[in-house]
């Protein structure tokens, strides 16, 4: 080490000293309005001095450069909020009123971090009041409905540029599926439908292609999710699994003929128990997992007659509904226990509906669609944090594929 270098460390080393002298010792120079907040406050404002100079092309105490048409104007005042810690400083201004900061910008009173600290207590379903108490209770920081709502309204933008990103030209496997939230429309509350769309590309990831909001659910609107993500770049999907809507498969041949159509059994067992008694759910729940559990098409329709031969005199309504859809969910049993794992339980779409509601259901209702995308948008980044690794045995899945669909996979 040069001597140099030496003496700025010992140099250094003496004014902490001082500065812990001075502050009280350590713990008092970390308090709130301590030596380091007032540090943190000066540097501040000392950058913004400097800034002023290089804008006025002199500096602070020399003579007024002649002829240059603009001088120093005094100081404001401003709150600002910097991490956790909320300052009053006192910027430099100018008297043409042309200075633009860079540090902090005209009408700036926060700087990003604390901007994240908010999106990120907003993405977990914390109200506007809630969230008012939590910065004032750990943070001592004072925030205002309106800056929180200037702070989530700025991730429109980035739901605009998601919504309409490109996507890629071939998904092994997307669920649509819908939940629903209470929203405001002409002044009443009512239903909204939110609907989703969850790929699996062909690296085995998860992937949400979309949100899309409608006042219910139908097939009609369906037909226009399709159109849009074929604009999109969409030029074919493998296997679309779908809930139990009817027209739904239509919707879908429309737009991607080729798509093989898989019901949504998650779907269809919570169908079939709806008015079943909760004495009798356990164990016809037990009866229908025999049918899609069943290893063949043939052995599944022999079940079925046995689910029939057993309930129809209870509920007569439940092996209805499984004949009546019974052509889109036999395409699973074509595959191999891998394959059906991912198809027939639908834990991708499930579980990502589980976690949305989790943050949902701490609200009452929105009071406009905006709002509804700005919070499950927000709420999907947290989530997609833990999409990092592929589908289990997509390997072998993804193999089963370019042979069943020969020609519209390539390896």
């Amino acid at each position: 080490m040069t001597k140099k270098k030496e003496k700025i460390q010992d140099i250094q080393g003496e004014l902490v000293k001082q500065l812990l002298q001075q502050s009280g010792g350590p713990r008092a120079l970390f308090d709130k309005g301590g030596l380091y907040d007032q540090l943190k406050k000066r540097l501040i404002e000392t950058v913004l001095e400097g800034e002023l100079d290089e804008h006025l092309g002199y500096p602070k105490h020399l003579p007024i450069v002649p002829n240059s048409g603009n001088s120093r104007n005094g100081h404001g005042k401003k709150t600002i909020i910097v991490d956790q810690d909320q300052f009053d400083i006192r910027p430099p201004r100018d008297r043409n009123g042309s200075f633009e900061p860079q540090l902090i910008r005209k009408r700036q009173t926060r700087f990003k971090g604390f901007d994240e600290k908010i999106l990120a207590m907003y993405a977990r379903g914390m109200s506007v009041r809630d969230m008012q108490a939590m910065l004032l209770e750990l943070y001592e920081v004072e925030v205002s409905e309106a800056l929180i709502s200037s702070v989530t309204d700025a991730v429109l933008d980035d739901v605009r540029a998601w919504q309409s990103r490109p996507l890629d030209p071939l998904y092994a496997i997307v669920y649509f599926d819908c939940i629903v939230v209470k929203g405001r429309q002409d002044g009443r509350v009512c239903n909204k439908a939110v609907y989703l769309a969850l790929a699996i590309t062909m690296e085995g990831q998860k992937e949400l292609l979309g949100l899309w909001i409608s006042q219910n659910e139908g097939a009609k609107f369906w037909l226009s999710v399709m159109t849009e993500l074929k604009n999109r770049g969409v030029q074919d999907i493998l296997i679309a699994a779908v809930d139990g809507l009817v027209g739904f498969p239509d919707a879908i041949a429309a737009v991607f003929p080729e798509t093989e159509v898989q019901l949504c059994v998650v779907h269809m067992i919570r169908n079939s128990t709806k008015f079943v008694s909760w004495k009798d759910r356990k164990e016809l729940c037990a009866d229908l997992k025999m049918i899609y559990g069943s290893p063949t098409v043939e052995a599944a329709e022999v079940e079925l007659h046995r689910f029939a031969d057993k309930w129809d005199a209870k509920y007569p309504s439940v092996s209805k509904l499984w004949h009546a859809h019974w052509e889109h969910i036999i395409p699973f049993f074509a595959y191999s226990a891998e394959i059906r794992k991912v198809m027939y339980t639908t834990n991708a779409i499930e579980s990502l509906n589980r976690s949305l509601r989790k943050v949902l259901k701490t609200k009452g209702a929105f009071p406009n669609d905006e709002s509804i995308m700005k919070l499950i948008y927000l709420a999907m980044q947290n989530i997609a944090k833990k999409w990092t690794m592929p589908l289990q045995n997509w390997g072998a899945v993804i193999n089963q594929f370019s042979i069943k669909f020969e020609g519209r996979v390539h390896l």
